[in-house]
């Protein structure tokens, strides 16, 4: 039971720390992640919450991930999305609704910021081995249908994303690249260091 709760706090607790990261790399306003960027693209030209399409589009992915892979849906990455989508829209509106950023460099450190803080949300909610965010899963179904490396895969689903994000006017920019470059290092930095002390916890 202890051993359950240490890794159930470990996932809930990335899952916050990702979505204050994606909200700080949002209102940096130098450009969003490929998928946030769908999302604020979405919620400025439809309507509804960032959070809002942060659920739905992983409702989506959950399902077509299933079809992609040819397993059965993974319903509990729907804790997930439900967990994501409503803590983004409690930093987005709630904590940071009338905050922004002025100039380049404080936009600058802002974004920097927001991808240290995503990295270490991620390797936080790495490290039970629980469901994965069905962006991540998309990533995952193809590597399993069409037996890609994860690297090319990873690339496919990020190239998706910026397509669509550009067609619906998301915030594509600067800071898009700079998040696809850093993050990957960033997570490897921390992911073992959060694995080292989830598994001194758990002894």
């Amino acid at each position: 039971m202890k051993k359950m709760t240490i890794r159930t706090l470990f996932y809930i607790l990335g899952l916050i720390t990702i979505a204050l990261g994606i909200t700080l790399t949002i209102k940096a306003d130098l450009g969003a992640g490929a998928w946030d960027a769908v999302n604020v693209g979405l919620s400025e030209s439809v309507g509804l919450t960032v959070g809002n399409w942060v659920m739905i589009i992983g409702g989506i992915l959950i399902f077509s991930n299933a079809l992609i892979a040819k397993e059965k849906p993974d319903l509990f990455a729907v804790i997930t999305i439900l967990v994501l989508g409503q803590v983004i829209d409690f930093w987005m509106l709630t904590v940071l609704g009338g905050w922004s950023v002025a100039g380049f460099l404080p936009q600058l450190a802002v974004l920097l910021t927001g991808i240290v803080v995503i990295a270490f949300g991620v390797s936080l909610y790495l490290q039970p081995k629980f469901s994965l965010n069905p962006v991540d899963g998309f990533m995952v179904a193809l590597q399993k249908r069409f037996n890609l490396n994860l690297r090319v895969a990873k690339t496919i689903t990020e190239v998706f994303a910026l397509v669509m994000a550009f067609l619906l006017g998301g915030p594509i920019g600067l800071g898009t690249v700079v998040i696809l470059v850093l993050i990957g290092p960033a997570i490897q930095f921390f992911d073992p260091k959060a694995n080292r002390v989830m598994n001194k916890m758990l002894s």
